[in-house]
C-alpha cells in the first residue's frame, strides 16, 4: 500500500469516531437504530473524502475505508464505560441519604474544587464493612479531612452516595456525562476520612509534581508561584486560584494554564540545544526520555501525548537525517491516541489542541508570507496565535456560546511573556527536581513577567463588550464554518478571495444572534435552591432573582450565554431567598443590566451605575407587562393575553393576615376568572388556591409541600417540578416544553 492509501484508512478511521461525536456521548452506548445512522454518515463522509483528495477511484480501496469507519464506531461502542453488576453506583438507591462507609484506594491527587472543598478519584472495594464492591466515585472531603492523603493510600470514607445530575438548565454544564466518560457513575459527600498514617511512597509522579510545585511557591509566593506551576504542568497540577483560572479563560488564554505543544516545543528546542555535542543516538535517548519524564509529570494529558508523539517523530527525523511531514506526523500521532483510547475524539482538549497544531501547519506559512512586510520577530508574534486562533474559535464558540473578543490581540501581547514565563518556569522545575532552593531562586527571575501577565488579565475582561455572548450555534453552521476553512486552505480560489469566506462566517453567526434575539419565551431554570426566571421579549430581557450559593455562575451565566443574551433590560431581585448581591454583581460583570429593582431591602445592589426602579413601578416590555406585589413577595405578569403569578418567599409570619392579604389582591384584579399560572418556590400559602383555578402550576423547590399537592390533585391542575423535570419553557408558538420534553 502507498502512503495515499495508509492516509485514506487513517481518515477512515477518525471520520467513523467522529461521528460518534456529532451525537450526544451516551452514558449506556448507541441504540442499533443509533449505529446504523452512523455507518451511513461515516461511508458518506468517507465519499467527500476521496472527492476531496482527487484521486483515482480505487473500489477496493473504499469498500476497505468503509468497513475501518463502522469498525471504528463499534470500537467506540465498546470502549464506552460500563458499571459492572456490583458496582458502588448501584448501592445509592439503597443508601439513600444515610451515612454510608466506604473503603478503597485514592486514585488522583487532592484537588479544591469550587466549594473548597478536597476532590478526588476513589476506587471502591467495600461498603459498610461487610459487602464487596467495585467502580470509582468522585469522592469530596472537607479541608482539613483531606490533610496527608495521596494517591494510592488505603482510606476509609464516611458520607453520603448520590448519582451525579445531567444538565438541567440549557447551556450547563453535564457532570453526569463527564464523569460517565471516565467510567464513574456515582458521587460520594465525605464527612469523615480514615487512614492509617504510614511512611509515604519513596518515588511516584505526583511527589515530583509537588516537589516542583513547593519550590516554586517558596520562589514566588502565591497567587504567582501556582500560576507559574500551572503554565509548566497543566492546571490539574496545582490549586490555582478561582479568580485566575476564570479571567485567563475570559480572555482566551485557557490554553496557558494547560499543558500543551507549545510547552513541548519549547522543551524539545533546550533539549536540542543542550545535546548538540552529543551523537545522534544518544541525543535521540536523551531527547525521547525527557520528553517522557515531562509527560508523565503532566499527567499524561492527551495535548501533551500528542505533542510528546510528534517530538520523539522530530527526533527520529533528525537522527535518521530524514525530513518529517507535519500533516502526516499529526494524522499518525492522532490515529495512534485514537487507536488507545477512542473515547478522546469526544474530549474538548484534544480537540482543540489538534485545531490549533492543524492551523500553525496549514494557516501559518500563508499568513507569515502576508506579513513579510513585518519584522520577522513581529510577524511571527502575530501569525502564530492568529493561526491557531482562526481554527479553534469556531469549537469553542459552538461548546461555550460565547466569543472572547479580545482573544487574539491578547493572545499576541502574552506570547513573549508566556514563552518567557514557560521558559524560566522549565528551568525552574528541572532544578527544583534537584536542589528545590536553587529552583525556587531560578523561579523568582519570573515574578515580574508573572505579575505583568496578570495585570493584563485583570484588564480586558473590564473593557466594553470584552465576553460576546451569540448564542447557540447549531451543528451544520460549525460545519459550514469547518468547510470554509478547508476550502481556503485546499482551494486556490478560495485562498485568493479567503475575506469572502470570512464575511460568509461572520454572516451566518450573525443570523443566529438575530433569530436569538427575536424570540418571544419565558424559562423557569433549574435551581438547587432559587427560583429564576428568564422573560425574552424579542430583543427585551428580564431577568427574575439571581440565584444563591454560586447559581449565577453555573445556571444563570450559562444559559444567557446559550440564548445569546448580552444585556438585561430589568433586573428584579423578589425576594430574599432566591438572591444574593455577590451572585447580581457576578451577572452584571458579564451582561449589562440596565434597571434594577428590588423588592427586598436586604440585598443592596453593591456600587454600581445602574438605574434603581421603585417597587411600585409597572415594567412594561415589547408584548409583557409586570408589576411587583412587595407584601406577598408577588409578580403579576401578563404575556400575550396569558397571566403568570411569580409568588417568592413572604416575609409576613402571620397566616390569617396573609390569608386576607392575597383574597383581596386576587378579588381587585379579578384574578379567579383568568386561569393564572403559578409559579412558585419554598412554601406556597394554601389561599392562592382557594380562589384561584391557576392552569397549571410550576413548582421551583426541592422539598414539595404534600398539603398543596394534594390541593392541586383534587383540583386536577397540572403540577411540574423543575426540580425533577429540568428547565421549563413557554412560547406563544409552541407552549409549553421542558428539557426532557415530556409535554407538549
Amino acid at each position: 500500500m502507498i502512503r495515499t492509501d495508509w492516509i485514506i484508512l487513517c481518515l477512515a478511521y477518525i471520520i467513523g469516531l467522529i461521528s460518534t461525536n456529532l451525537v450526544t456521548f451516551p452514558a449506556s452506548g448507541f441504540s442499533p437504530q443509533e449505529l446504523c445512522i452512523l455507518a451511513a454518515g461515516s461511508i458518506g463522509l468517507a465519499l467527500i473524502c476521496a472527492i476531496a483528495l482527487r484521486k483515482s477511484f480505487k473500489i477496493y480501496l473504499w469498500i476497505v475505508a468503509a468497513i475501518v469507519a463502522i469498525l471504528a464506531i463499534l470500537y467506540f461502542q465498546l470502549r464506552i464505560p460500563q458499571a459492572n453488576s456490583n458496582d458502588i453506583s448501584y448501592q445509592v438507591a439503597a443508601a439513600d441519604s444515610t451515612l454510608v462507609t466506604v473503603t478503597g484506594k485514592v486514585l488522583t491527587e487532592p484537588r479544591l474544587n469550587d466549594s473548597q472543598r478536597l476532590k478526588l478519584w476513589f476506587k471502591a472495594t467495600e461498603i459498610n464493612d461487610q459487602e464487596e464492591v467495585s467502580g470509582k466515585l468522585y469522592l469530596t472531603l472537607p479541608l482539613l479531612q483531606g490533610t496527608g492523603i495521596y494517591p494510592g493510600q488505603q482510606l476509609k470514607v464516611t458520607g453520603m452516595l448520590y448519582l451525579p445530575q445531567a444538565a438541567n438548565n440549557a447551556g450547563g454544564f453535564d457532570f453526569k456525562q463527564y464523569l460517565a466518560s471516565q467510567g464513574i457513575f456515582a458521587g460520594m459527600q465525605g464527612i469523615e476520612a480514615t487512614f492509617e498514617r504510614q511512611a509515604e511512597p519513596m518515588w511516584g509522579w505526583w511527589k515530583l509534581r509537588r516537589r516542583i510545585v513547593r519550590s516554586q511557591l517558596r520562589g514566588l509566593g502565591s497567587p504567582v508561584g501556582q500560576l507559574v506551576s500551572s503554565m509548566v504542568l497543566g492546571r490539574k497540577a496545582v490549586d490555582l486560584p478561582n479568580d485566575i483560572r476564570d479571567r485567563f479563560i475570559e480572555v482566551g488564554l485557557a490554553h496557558v494554564l494547560a499543558a500543551s505543544g507549545f510547552h513541548v516545543s519549547l522543551l524539545l528546542g533546550i533539549i536540542l540545544k543542550l545535546t548538540e555535542g552529543l551523537a545522534a543516538k544518544p541525543r535521540l535517548v536523551v531527547g525521547i526520555g525527557t520528553l517522557a519524564i515531562y509527560l508523565g509529570l503532566t499527567g499524561i494529558q492527551a495535548s501533551v501525548l500528542r505533542a510528546c508523539l510528534m517530538g520523539s517523530a522530530v527526533l527520529l527525523a533528525l537522527t535518521m537525517d530524514r525530513k518529517v511531514q507535519p500533516l502526516g506526523s499529526l494524522l499518525l500521532v492522532a490515529t495512534i491516541i485514537l487507536l488507545f483510547n477512542p473515547l478522546l475524539i469526544a474530549d474538548l482538549g484534544f480537540q482543540l489542541s489538534f485545531l490549533a497544531t492543524l492551523g500553525l501547519i496549514v494557516t501559518l506559512p500563508g499568513l507569515q508570507t502576508k506579513l513579510d512586510w513585518l519584522p520577522p520577530a513581529i510577524t511571527t508574534l502575530i501569525a502564530v496565535p492568529l493561526s491557531a486562533s482562526v481554527w479553534v474559535l469556531p469549537l469553542l464558540c459552538y461548546e461555550f456560546n460565547t466569543l472572547a473578543t479580545y482573544s487574539v490581540v491578547v493572545n499576541i501581547l502574552c506570547t513573549p511573556l508566556i514563552t518567557i514565563i514557560s521558559l524560566g518556569g522549565m528551568i525552574s522545575a528541572i532544578a527544583a527536581l534537584i536542589i528545590p532552593p536553587l529552583g525556587s531562586a531560578i523561579a523568582w527571575l519570573v515574578f515580574y513577567p508573572t505579575q505583568l501577565l496578570i495585570a493584563i488579565t485583570k484588564f480586558f475582561p473590564n473593557l466594553p463588550g470584552s465576553a460576546w455572548a451569540i448564542g447557540q450555534i447549531s451543528l451544520g453552521l460549525l460545519l459550514t464554518i469547518y468547510g470554509l476553512l478547508i476550502l481556503v486552505w485546499l482551494n486556490k480560489w478560495w485562498t485568493k478571495h479567503w475575506w469572502l469566506a470570512l464575511l460568509l462566517a461572520i454572516a451566518l453567526i450573525l443570523r443566529t444572534v438575530i433569530d436569538n434575539s427575536n424570540q418571544l419565551q419565558l424559562t423557569v431554570l433549574t435551581a438547587r435552591q432559587s427560583q429564576i426566571i428568564v422573560i425574552q421579549d424579542r430583543g427585551q430581557v428580564i431577568l427574575i432573582n439571581s440565584g444563591k450559593n454560586n447559581e449565577a455562575k453555573y445556571t444563570v451565566l450559562p444559559f444567557l450565554a446559550q440564548q445569546g443574551v448580552n444585556h438585561i433590560d430589568y433586573a428584579i431581585a423578589l425576594d430574599g431567598s432566591s438572591n444574593s448581591a455577590t451572585e447580581w454583581l457576578e451577572i452584571s460583570k458579564r451582561a449589562k443590566i440596565k434597571y434594577f429593582v428590588s423588592a427586598i431591602d436586604s440585598i443592596p445592589f453593591l456600587p454600581l451605575k445602574i438605574k434603581t426602579l421603585g417597587v411600585d413601578q409597572s415594567i412594561t416590555s415589547n408584548s409583557s407587562h409586570l408589576s411587583i406585589e412587595r407584601q406577598l413577595a408577588m409578580i403579576n405578569l401578563q404575556i400575550e393575553g396569558q397571566t403568570w403569578l411569580i409568588i417568592g418567599k413572604t416575609s409576613e409570619t402571620d397566616n390569617d393576615r396573609l390569608k386576607q392579604k392575597i383574597h383581596q389582591y386576587i378579588e381587585q384584579h379579578n384574578l379567579e376568572l383568568q386561569q393564572p399560572i403559578l409559579i412558585w418556590s419554598d412554601k406556597l400559602a394554601s389561599a392562592w388556591l382557594e380562589l384561584l383555578q391557576p392552569q397549571m402550576a410550576i413548582a421551583s423547590t426541592h422539598q414539595m409541600n404534600f398539603e398543596i399537592g394534594q390541593q392541586l390533585r383534587q383540583k386536577q391542575i397540572e403540577l411540574h417540578n423543575t426540580a425533577q423535570e429540568g428547565l421549563i419553557r413557554w412560547t406563544p408558538q409552541d407552549g409549553f416544553a421542558i428539557k426532557q420534553g415530556r409535554f407538549d
